[in-house]
Order: C-alpha cells, then structure tokens, then sequence
C-alpha cells in the first residue's frame, strides 16, 4: 500500500505564528524553505508520495498540515482548531482528502488539533490540552465508535499538544516527557524518556522502520540509538521556533480511495 504525505509550502508569514509556551524568535523564511524541501525530500527517500497543497500565504500557522485533520483508514475528520484564526486551513486540506476519504466536519462545541491525536492501529490516543477540549475527543470518538476505534484521553499540560510529549517510534515504544503528560494512560508499552536537557525532544516521526528526528536534540537520539532504533537526524529548526515538530509538517495516509467501511459515509457537514 502507497504511503502519501500532504504537505503545504512554508507561508511568508510564519514569523507572526501562534505561540503558548516559547518566546517569540525571528525565524529565517528562506532557511525554513531549505528545511522543508529537505524534509520532503526525506519522506521520498524512504518511499513517501509526496501532494503539495495549494499554499496558504496569509496564514502564518498552514506549513503544520497535521493540526486540520485527523485520518484513520475509513474516514478523515477535519479539525476546528484550538485557534480561531487557522479555521482557514481546513477546506482546501479537505478538498484533497477527498480524493482518499469520506469526509466530515466537526462542529461546535468541539475544538480538536490534530496534533493531539495519536493512532497506533485501532487505538487513538488523543491529548486533552489547550488546544482540544473535552467536547472535541467526545465528537471524535463518536465518529469513530462504529468503526472499532478506542480513544484513551491523555492529559497534557506544559506544551501545546500531545505528540509534542509523546511520540510512537516502533516495536511497542514510545517517546516521553513524562513532566508533560498523564504518563498512567500509556500502559502496556515499553518508553524513552527524552534527555532531561531536552525537553522538547519527544516528537518523531516513524516511516517504517526508522524514526525521523529533530537533528538538534543529539542527546536523546543517542538514547533512541543505544536501544537499537534506526534514527535519521532532520534539521526542524526554524519550525521549532513557531513551536512545530516533524509531525506536524505533513499528514500521511494510505492511498486506499473510499475504502468500503462498516455503516454509510458519513455527511458533509460544512
């Protein structure tokens, strides 16, 4: 089955991103360019199609496709987002899952980021944090119920989303920062504590068999490396600057075109 990854151009804008937790720094647009060709360039290494969404110039926050969907083998969820202002986002992400998927919408009261929505076969693990609040992971488990789906929230606190604290890297293991998630709710998995000098480390990205990562967190690579994973070091820097990680810069899926599901699509709710 083909691997795609939806990506969008790096906006002109990127300096005015939203931020919670992180000052805000200048960040260089044409070196972020460079970085993002280079993290695509990557996921076509390691087998990855590549479909480039129409760019979004004004809005500061696009390059982190993630945040505006969530996608599972029969559906794709579009996000309301925790901030207002990226709701723009959505409909032309939506407009190209709609060649793979059934699509719908969700709907006030929700607020859900995608990336607080952590899938590992039919378990969705899902952050309850600044970003998605208690009615978004009650929607999402409502479209995902009949589908055999099983949510386990996830309570996070000190960054702004799940997989900023949390990162599936294969062979049962996750990568944590425990100082930033309810660590009780991962059960039955073996974990990597990040490098205590490193704590923004947890957000990797696994394509198969080898884990993309930050190339500025050296120390926990070296963990990652001491326990057997195969580890391809990528340079982020300028998205860590807006707060963003290797998984936020791409949505990938199977290729599967409306795959046959268990009960009737879903509607289109705009």
């Amino acid at each position: 089955m083909e691997l795609i990854a939806l990506t969008r151009a790096v906006s002109p804008s990127i300096g005015r991103c939203q931020l919670t937790y992180l000052p805000r720094q200048p960040i260089d647009v044409e070196r972020a360019l460079e970085q993002h060709r280079a993290y695509e360039h990557c996921l076509g290494q390691h087998g990855v199609r590549i479909i480039q969404l129409p760019s979004e110039p004004e809005c500061p926050d696009a390059v982190f496709v993630e945040d505006t969907a969530v996608v599972v083998d029969e559906i794709a969820i579009m996000a309301r987002m925790g901030i207002a202002q990226r709701q723009p986002e959505v409909r032309s992400v939506a407009d190209v899952l709609r060649r793979y998927r059934p699509v719908t919408f969700l709907r006030a009261p929700a607020r859900l980021d995608g990336g607080d929505v952590l899938r590992i076969g039919r378990t969705i693990y899902v952050g309850a944090s600044r970003r998605t609040n208690r009615a978004g992971i009650e929607a999402l488990r409502e479209l995902l119920d009949p589908y055999g789906y099983r949510l386990i929230p996830i309570a996070v606190t000190g960054c702004l989303h799940l997989k900023t604290a949390c990162s599936f890297i294969g062979r049962q293991t996750f990568l944590v920062n425990r100082a930033w998630i309810e660590i009780s709710a991962l059960r039955d998995v073996d974990l990597i504590d990040v490098h205590p000098q490193e704590p923004w480390a947890a957000n990797a990205l696994l394509i198969g068999d080898v884990v993309l990562f930050p190339a500025a967190f050296w120390r926990t690579r070296r963990r990652l490396e001491a326990r057997g994973f195969h580890v391809r070091p990528v340079d982020i820097s300028e998205f860590q600057k807006a707060e963003g990680g290797l998984t936020c810069l791409s949505i990938i899926l199977e290729s599967t075109r409306n795959p046959r599901s268990s009960r009737p699509s879903p509607p289109l709710i705009p």
